[in-house]
């Protein structure tokens, strides 16, 4: 018989860590596909039975799954109330950019989250790096986690599509919670988008089209520069509410919104690396003088303490705009690959359709 506890289990920190509450644990891997309560373990079959043959079921007997080849697995199917609460993965850096993620909420027929897997955990170039954020933590040796809070109220479904054109070993835990969801709770959505190259003169758009009510929580951009000198002067811009020509907040250049400062230059003549909380510019990837011959970088900025609110509509790019003779800026034709993450109401606008494997891969 369930105790009379008021507080959900959700929006988790430090300070509500010891409220009692009726929300109920659970788990989703290979050794519990269903999550059930008393099910995880029992597995007779699976990637590690050869290995556990003589100790028998309970010993690591499913620790992964086997992707098949340009197909889509299902991750979890979730049944009720509740939330996820934690994503962690990890599988060959080489397949980052070959699996899309896709999470369903309450029965919808397009994805709420469709977004590479490696950029989804702000690793876009299929080169691990160390990411040290509060939403997003990436570990040695590519240990994937997302503590972004998933709520949905009747279900969830969360897949894995396979681009490859061969197999691909993926582990996995999916930790969420069973629970009541306040009305004004919003359902997580990340989309993906890339300009390869962004055509001289034009903007990057990292969202748009979105239509409802809710709040911009974060930005993970993969860049490569494709001219020499500093590439960062654009602004990012968020479009709110019928903004059209000019929107209401615009930010100083690429650098200064993910909160560092005069080209990322410390010490003198390199970028300063640097993981925070809330932001970062976790990977500088230099040309090696033979086949690797630009610049790329992997940044991010997570709106946590500063969401960015819309009642209506929102929209979001960012200009890529570097410096010419006499100085004059530079539109550049830069690499960009960017993934928003936001929560609203549903039923959210279709997104654009995602590229094929060619239009994926990082090269």
């Amino acid at each position: 018989m369930a105790n009379n506890f008021t507080f959900n289990g959700l929006g988790m920190s430090l300070g509500n860590l010891a409220r009692l509450s009726n929300a109920k644990s659970r788990s989703i891997s290979a050794e519990n596909f269903s999550g059930e309560k008393g099910r995880g373990g029992r597995a007779t079959i699976g990637t590690g039975a050869g290995y556990a043959r003589e100790l028998g079921q309970g010993w690591k007997i499913s620790p992964s799954v086997m992707l098949k080849p340009r197909a889509t697995f299902t991750l979890a199917e979730i049944d009720g109330s509740g939330a996820i609460q934690h994503l962690w993965m990890t599988t060959s850096p080489n397949n980052w950019r070959r699996l899309v993620l896709r999470f369903y909420w309450d029965g919808e027929e397009k994805p709420s989250v469709e977004c590479p897997y490696g950029d989804f955990f702000a690793n876009g170039w299929c080169e691990p790096c160390k990411v040290n954020s509060l939403p997003i933590s990436v570990n040695p040796n590519g240990g994937m986690n997302s503590y972004w809070e998933m709520p949905f109220r009747h279900s969830a479904r969360l897949t894995i599509e396979n681009l490859a054109e061969e197999e691909v070993q993926l582990y996995y835990q999916i930790d969420y919670t069973l629970t009541e969801v306040p009305e004004d709770l919003a359902y997580f959505h990340a989309q993906w988008r890339r300009s390869n190259p962004l055509r001289y003169g034009e903007v990057h758009k990292i969202l748009d089209g979105v239509q409802g009510i809710g709040q911009y929580v974060g930005t993970y951009l993969a860049w490569q520069t494709n001219n020499n000198g500093w590439w960062g002067e654009g602004e990012v811009k968020f479009y709110l509410d019928g903004d059209h020509d000019f929107p209401t907040i615009c930010g100083t250049g690429t650098e200064d919104y993910f909160g560092g400062a005069w080209n990322w230059e410390y010490p003198k003549g390199e970028y300063g690396i640097y993981s925070t909380p809330f932001l970062g510019l976790p990977q500088v990837i230099k040309p090696d003088g033979l086949y690797r011959s630009q610049m790329r970088f992997g940044m991010y900025r997570w709106h946590i303490m500063d969401p960015v609110r819309f009642k209506q509509d929102l929209r979001v790019t960012v200009q890529a705009l570097g410096w010419r003779s006499d100085a004059r800026y530079l539109p550049l034709q830069d690499n960009i690959a960017s993934t928003a993450f936001w929560y609203q109401t549903e039923p959210h606008q279709p997104y654009p359709t995602l590229p094929d494997a060619n239009g994926l891969e990082v090269i």
